[in-house]
């Protein structure tokens, strides 16, 4: 029996890399602040609260038109197309943005089920700002 699979998607630096190697419990990909140090997807198995699963880190989808930026836009859809659920994480310390939009309507076209992950909440105050991210349309 094949293994439910949950792709990690968002914009670039909202911590999707980071969330995937505590997930997995080991350093696969890699984490730093420079957006597109992922750019292809990663699979790992992964295993929360005794339900196991494969994950797919995938790389910040972005509305920039570079070539890159266009490649690795490309891979996180397909990691959506292969998913059984989309966890699309955002950054609760920025907020809202355009490009975390533009990844709501992407997920919303996919008609796959999506949980909606606030990472970087980490005190009182940020876990405050959570709330603007139901302007995502995404449920709770």
């Amino acid at each position: 029996m094949a293994l439910p699979v949950v792709a990690l998607v968002g914009r670039p630096n909202v911590g999707k890399s980071t969330i995937f190697n505590r997930i997995i419990s080991q350093r696969l990909s890699i984490v730093e602040d420079t957006p597109g140090v992922t750019r292809d997807r990663i699979y790992a198995h992964g295993e929360w609260i005794g339900q196991e699963f494969s994950i797919i880190d995938t790389g910040g989808i972005t509305m920039d038109d570079q070539t890159l930026n266009k490649e690795i836009t490309s891979q996180a859809e397909i990691a959506i197309e292969e998913a059984d659920v989309v966890v699309m994480i955002v950054d609760a310390r920025v907020g809202v943005t355009t490009e975390d939009e533009l990844v709501a309507k992407i997920l919303y076209q996919s008609h796959k089920p999506i949980v909606l992950a606030a990472n970087k909440a980490d005190n009182l105050e940020q876990r405050q700002d959570i709330y603007d991210f139901y302007t995502l349309g995404l449920g709770q």
